[in-house]
């Protein structure tokens, strides 16, 4: 859980331009009612944890990111049933195609593993063609979910680029909590809604590696991940 001292502060720091994000990525979500009941619940709740960046991909951006999200690591209580979702906005970044952003996205992540000076999260696999993977920041395993305006996934095509950091945890406390499958089902159920047809990229962690997911485009079987894990 965010710590209840540090939110009011980055919200009162915010600027009008940032603030203007927020507002736009709350209407993506909440107001047009996104599929995702979970990130519907993050929003609704005030349990994002927003932040805006310049330049996307890049190094200089990678460690404004990686400062942030040990930030949010550390102030996440990881005993409770709450969530939050970390995001990543590139507010100057708009014209991406989606290879163009899927190389962007990749490019970002690889900078931010490039300075992580922790250990991979043991509980999930750091190769991207294993079925367990998970991309990993700062000890900690996050499931990745890039979304930007181009997006041929409506569920995707998000007002900015961004790129939104779930821990691999909440999806396990789900399983604990046996909520996971009802929470999918329905998502799933709501993408295809609002699509036409179900996401064909969605698979259950450990039956695919998540990375094919990554960048919302879809890929075929010989799709290849440019990450290579280099600790």
């Amino acid at each position: 859980m965010i710590s209840s001292k540090e939110k009011p502060k980055a919200k009162q720091s915010q600027t009008t331009a940032d603030k203007t994000i927020e507002l736009a990525f709350k209407d993506f979500v909440l107001t047009k009612d996104h599929p995702c009941i979970m990130a519907q619940t993050v929003f609704g709740q005030n349990h994002l944890d927003l932040h805006t960046y310049d330049e996307f991909p890049s190094r200089k951006t990678a460690k404004l990111i990686y400062k942030d999200l040990q930030k949010y690591i550390e102030n996440y209580d990881f005993e409770s049933k709450e969530f939050y979702t970390f995001m990543a906005v590139f507010k100057d970044q708009d014209s991406f195609s989606e290879n163009q952003f899927e190389t962007a996205l990749w490019k970002q992540l690889e900078f931010l593993h490039d300075l992580d000076n922790e250990n991979w999260d043991p509980e999930v696999s750091d190769n991207p063609e294993d079925k367990n993977f998970s991309f990993s920041i700062a000890g900690k395993a996050f499931y990745i979910v890039g979304m930007h305006p181009n997006s041929s996934r409506k569920a995707r095509r998000s007002p900015y680029p961004a790129i939104a950091f779930n821990l691999h945890w909440q999806f396990e406390k789900l399983r604990e909590m046996g909520a996971f499958n009802t929470v999918r089902d329905k998502i799933r159920e709501r993408d295809s809604e609002l699509q036409g047809n179900i996401n064909p990229m969605l698979e259950d962690f450990g039956e695919k590696s998540e990375a094919r997911q990554y960048s919302g485009r879809k890929v075929g079987e010989e799709w290849k991940c440019p990450f290579l894990h280099g600790k």
